[in-house]
């Protein structure tokens, strides 16, 4: 029970993160959008990466729920499939480039060994799986299919977005800890 409570606790913190940081995008990055949904600038990337290589599976299930959210109701309201399947492919892209990651890094399960460099691996390989699974989709179903260049803006928001979100977080995670290790100094 408390595993499923646990899960449920991640996957519920990951969709509430995803939608807000979709929200940001929206209001600090409003023209940057290439087309409907690709953006030179993405930060809800650097949430769908974060959460999979924190929560691994839980997060997964809140970025499919978050994104179905998303799709359904307000990037593709009447493609039941495109959303559908976006929101599958969201989930996927950074699922699979958290568990490549791991094999090619020898990552542990906490990230211990996850340095700047490995989380710049991460990082691309996230975006190119992303943005790649996302354009053959659109090559295979689109009436007017989309030229390279959507890949290409694809790949530098879900990356640019990645980064400032990451190590953004891997700063502020820094920070907090030097200063638990100076307040611990202090009171010795």
């Amino acid at each position: 029970m408390t595993s499923a409570l646990e899960h449920l606790k991640w996957a519920s913190v990951t969709a509430v993160a995803f939608l807000l940081s979709l929200a940001a995008n929206e209001w600090v990055f409003t023209q940057s959008e290439f087309v409907r949904g690709v953006n030179w600038v993405y930060l809800p990337a650097g949430v769908r990466l974060l959460a999979t290589l924190l929560f691994g599976f839980a997060g997964a299930t809140g970025l499919l729920v978050a994104s179905w959210i998303a799709c359904f109701f307000y990037f593709f309201p009447d493609d039941f499939l495109r959303s559908a399947v976006g929101g599958v492919i969201a989930t996927v892209a950074p699922l699979a480039a958290y568990f490549l990651a791991r094999e090619v890094l020898k990552m542990g399960k906490n990230l211990r060994n996850l340095t700047p460099a490995g989380l710049l691996f991460c990082i691309v390989l996230y975006a190119l799986l992303n943005a790649t699974l996302h354009f053959a989709w659109a090559l295979l179903t689109a009436v007017n299919p989309p030229g390279i260049e959507s890949l290409v803006a694809m790949f530098i928001g879900d990356a640019s977005g990645a980064l400032l979100i990451c190590y953004s977080m891997r700063g502020l995670l820094l920070m907090v800890r030097w200063r638990l290790a100076k307040g611990f100094a202090k009171s010795r």
